[in-house]
């Protein structure tokens, strides 16, 4: 892929690549966002950020936080798909939400975004409560992506207070095994408060995406929603089997 844009700044370096229509932001060699206007869908993680959304009905996500713009990939696809009424994006780096409007297309009519440190807003936020919460919190180490806040039981219920009684989590683990070490397994207190939690993975990449729900559901129902979304199932059909989802169950002592 061609560099099209770049800068280096902090002791950082950052690229954005195109080829085509296709468009990647890269963070000191790690590889952060893709954005194609003509497909949405990625066949890469930021789908399984995204589809959670339909475990419940079409319409029912209302107002959604990601944490962790990045160039803004999952909050294209959020926009595009979903259609909530609102979306705010938070990311603590200036450079990746000028990436995410100039390169990915986040005008203000697609979300509100606000560079902040995510644990700090998330602590400090009073406003209403989102329907979904997307933690993408990730940054950089020895070129390897990395999570940036621990999913402790402090963090579980940090994000457990912005949502509403029928919402739900959706948070990104660099392996199967990182998300098994969250609190959502170790602390009763966390597990207890969701009636219903999933694992997406996908073939292309090694992350494991938690799904976290405060209403009960299933993976049928997950997918009777897909068929309701106009060029959403014939995209993932059209890719293979672009992801595996499986019910988790919490393993907590006693």
């Amino acid at each position: 892929m061609a560099v099209v844009w770049e800068k280096k700044l902090g002791g950082r370096h950052y690229e954005v690549r195109a080829a085509g229509r296709t468009r990647r932001l890269y963070t000191d060699g790690v590889f952060h966002s893709q954005y194609n206007p003509a497909s949405p869908l990625t066949g890469h993680v930021w789908d399984l950020l995204m589809l959670p959304a339909f475990f419940r009905p079409p319409g029912a996500i209302r107002r959604v936080v990601v944490l962790g713009v990045g160039g803004g990939t999952v909050i294209v696809q959020l926009r595009h798909f979903v259609r909530p009424a609102e979306i705010v994006g938070v990311d603590l780096n200036p450079v990746h939400l000028y990436v995410a409007r100039r390169f990915f297309g986040l005008t203000p009519n697609i979300a509100r975004l606000e560079q902040s440190d995510a644990v700090q807003w998330v602590r400090a936020y009073r406003g209403p409560a989102f329907d979904m919460v997307v933690d993408d919190l990730f940054g950089e180490q020895d070129g390897q992506p990395v999570r940036a806040v621990e999913a402790n039981a402090g963090w579980f219920g940090a994000l457990l207070r912005l949502l509403t009684p029928r919402g739900l989590l959706v948070a990104n683990f660099a392996s199967p095994e990182r998300l098994r070490r969250s609190a959502y397994f170790s602390n009763r207190r966390v597990a207890s408060r969701f009636s219903a939690a999933f694992q997406l993975t996908t073939p292309a990449d090694e992350n494991s995406v938690g799904a976290f729900l405060r209403q009960t559901s299933d993976s049928r129902a997950l997918r009777n929603h897909l068929t309701l979304v106009p060029g959403l199932t014939p995209g993932l059909k059209s890719r293979g089997p672009r992801y595996r989802i499986r019910r988790l169950r919490a393993l907590v002592p006693g």
